[in-house]
């Protein structure tokens, strides 16, 4: 994906999410922004008032945007495989790491169901006890695990216990965040 530019003006009203606080927003036309990161289904981008705020990827045209197509998950693909890629692409909006690197995914399972189809149980996790993007961040991936085929039910359980710590992320996440 090409990268976003870096200042953008609002071209039409669009929703938005206040981070951390989770308090819906709204961005006006004219309102001048500065990307911060545009990743997975979503971009963040600082106001001129400093405010931070998430920007879903359906109102990625309101700042003249498009954010790229999500993986290329062909049923062909075993089911975790298709969950775990899928994760990949939620991000948290303060940190250009995706969930799964964090090292916020404490557990996926997966059960057959009766009916047909497949249940998904998740625990996750937060970087911050309190943190107001959570139940975002969770829907956020609710959502996209239950846009994959097959998937009929998913629960998504936010846990601290035990909690999470920087050490928690992979190398390649650590890496990118300098924490070496």
């Amino acid at each position: 994906m090409p990268a976003a530019p870096e200042y953008a003006v609002v071209r039409r009203e669009c929703r938005a999410v206040q981070v951390p606080e989770g308090t819906p927003a709204i961005l006006s036309p004219g309102t001048r922004v500065r990307v911060t990161q545009a990743l997975g289904s979503s971009l963040t981008v600082v106001t001129e008032r400093g405010y931070l705020l998430r920007v879903e990827a359906r109102d990625a045209d309101a700042l003249g945007l498009a954010l790229a197509a999500g993986p290329d998950l062909s049923q062909d693909i075993p089911l975790e495989d298709r969950v775990w890629a899928q994760l990949r692409t939620c991000y948290d909006p303060e940190i250009p790491v995706n969930v799964v690197d964090l090292g916020l995914i404490y557990s996926c399972e997966i059960q057959e169901l009766p009916e047909g189809g497949s249940r998904v149980d998740l625990k996750m996790t937060l970087t911050a006890p309190g943190c107001g993007m959570g139940p975002i961040l969770a829907q956020d991936v609710k959502d996209k695990v239950q846009g994959l085929a097959g998937v009929q039910d998913v629960d998504v359980e936010i846990v601290f216990d035990p909690p999470w710590n920087p050490a928690m992320m992979t190398e390649a996440a650590r890496l990118e965040l300098g924490f070496f």
